[in-house]
């Protein structure tokens, strides 16, 4: 059966990796993918390094989903641990769980302090509840108000000073007081049904979602460098690159990752740590703690917030004010008026998707446009 359509998807992370494998596979079209990086997965890329560590090149990656489609479609190009996220903050020189939880509590109180909140807590909310740290405020009590402003100073305050590169004293309290505290003993950062790293890394799964005869990959290729004619554009890249910003840049925060190996089992004792009031770096990363790789040698990446600079970083976090809002609807309604270029994943959509979104929103567009 020969195939009918070419396709072009700027973009080889996960949005784009889904779509291109869907297309080749359910319909048995030719797929050009093209990445103006040297690599696969996009900023989910990963590579064991000398020391046989698997290195996550931009911060982080941790797969987690409640979706059953999302689940049933990744595990085909990969297996996955067990693996469920726990992230330490510094709090008042102790380390302990964030979100805050009664774990949290017991660890930074005095234990009678700590009881008489716990006991105040569970007479008012239900336990294994989350509840905004604002819910907190409106109480009439004067422990419960304490809490929510201990929470708010230690844990968010000066973290999203430092991650959005504003002065604590112009954030405002009400976004951070939406912030939950969870009423459990839970320590895991995401509660979903399915979590994991897996177990090749998420460059070999995408590799292997890309493995198709109908697939051709193009790496190291901009946009703009393309000549060929396609019958249909999928577009994961930035949405103002697309339009040369004519209609001007939208924001992003950034990342600055300083890596360092260290002779030892062990930098930390956790794959993340929250630094909210210390240092400039907002949190360090520990690679090996995610699939238990051994080596006498360890790689840890400590991560600075900047802004995003063209030619210069990448783009992480979208600002998402009404201001950037404004100007991404646009962008929006520029692309509504083009035939066959469709635009999805985070720089296409301008929102911060996890990777499960990503997909789904792979998955849906494919769904909606191709069949």
């Amino acid at each position: 059966m020969n195939a009918k359509k070419k396709n072009l998807i700027v973009g080889a992370g996960f949005a784009g990796g889904t779509i291109a494998n869907l297309i080749a596979d359910k319909l048995n079209e030719q797929v050009v993918i093209i990445d103006k990086k040297s690599h696969l997965a996009g900023n989910s890329h990963d590579f064991r390094d000398e020391n046989g560590i698997m290195i996550h090149k931009y911060g982080s990656h941790i797969f987690h989903t409640n979706s059953e489609k999302v689940w049933n479609f990744i595990k085909k190009f990969g297996s996955f641990n067990q693996y469920m996220h726990k992230v330490y903050a510094l709090i008042d020189g102790i380390e302990t769980t964030i979100p805050f939880n009664f774990n949290t509590l017991y660890n930074v109180f005095p234990q009678k302090l700590a009881n008489k909140i716990e006991e105040k807590l569970l007479q008012k909310f239900e336990y294994n509840s989350k509840v905004p740290i604002l819910e907190f405020l409106k109480q009439d009590d004067k422990d419960l108000k304490f809490l929510a402003n201990y929470i708010y100073e230690k844990v968010f305050l000066h973290y999203t000073a430092k991650q959005w590169n504003v002065n604590p004293k112009d954030i405002d309290s009400a976004v951070t007081a939406r912030v939950p505290v969870y009423l459990s003993k839970d320590n895991r950062y995401f509660q979903d049904k399915y979590q994991g790293i897996p177990l090749e890394g998420y460059t070999k799964l995408v590799e292997n979602m890309l493995n198709s005869p109908n697939i051709e990959i193009r790496l190291n290729t901009n946009f703009k460098d393309i000549n060929e004619q396609f019958e249909r554009i999928f577009y994961t890249g930035s949405i103002d690159e697309f339009f040369d910003y004519k209609f001007g840049i939208l924001p992003y925060r950034s990342v600055n990752f300083k890596f360092e190996t260290h002779t030892k089992d062990f930098y930390q004792q956790n794959s993340v740590i929250n630094y909210p009031c210390n240092y400039d770096f907002t949190r360090i990363h520990e690679f090996k703690h995610y699939l238990n790789d051994k080596s006498d040698k360890t790689v840890i990446a400590k991560e600075y917030s900047e802004n995003f600079e063209l030619e210069k970083n990448e783009r992480y976090y979208p600002v998402l004010n009404d201001q950037n809002i404004n100007l991404y609807n646009k962008y929006f309604a520029e692309a509504k008026k083009l035939n066959n270029v469709y635009f999805l994943g985070r720089l296409g959509d301008y929102k911060y998707y996890d990777m499960d979104k990503a997909i789904l929103r792979a998955i849906e567009m494919f769904e909606e446009v191709c069949l």
